[in-house]
């Protein structure tokens, strides 16, 4: 993604001071620390706040022009299931990438597989402020910096 266009218009847009998100984002995830804000007009409006974000071989996925596309309060996962065999709630849940990545209500002190996990706090005012066609960035805050130091 370095040399796209997308890329360069990423590296172009200011940061939202004290995160490594662009102005144009409503919400922001740093892989690196594990926390995510919301953004109105390019200032926080909340956060940062802890996350837990996919683990080895589920990594949740970078990208710089998300969008939300589908919200649903009550989600039941699709592919992973509790151990009694029922889907896997995903409550408050926000999808903003391909292959079902949603912000969501979860355990937020292990990883996910893919998602980005929420205290039930959060996931609710995260479900409630972002609508659909809002711009989602997931980032590595490191990343960011030595891309910008590049120029």
């Amino acid at each position: 993604m370095a040399g796209t266009p997308a890329a360069q218009a990423f590296r172009d847009q200011p940061l939202v001071a004290g995160t490594p998100c662009t102005v144009t984002a409503r919400a922001c995830v740093d892989l690196d620390t594990q926390r995510s804000w919301l953004f109105t007009d390019g200032k926080i409006t909340h956060g940062p706040v802890p996350v837990a974000i996919g683990g080895p071989g589920k990594e949740t996925p970078v990208g710089h022009s998300l969008r939300v596309y589908r919200k649903e309060q009550l989600h039941k996962s699709g592919e992973y299931t509790m151990t009694n065999g029922e889907p896997a709630p995903m409550p408050w849940a926000v999808f903003f990438q391909d292959g079902g990545i949603a912000f969501h209500e979860g355990r937020t002190d292990t990883p996910s597989a893919g998602c980005v996990r929420l205290t039930p706090e959060n996931a609710k005012l995260w479900f409630d402020t972002l609508q659909i066609g809002d711009q989602v960035q997931v980032v590595s805050a490191k990343q960011v910096q030595a891309d910008r130091a590049a120029g």
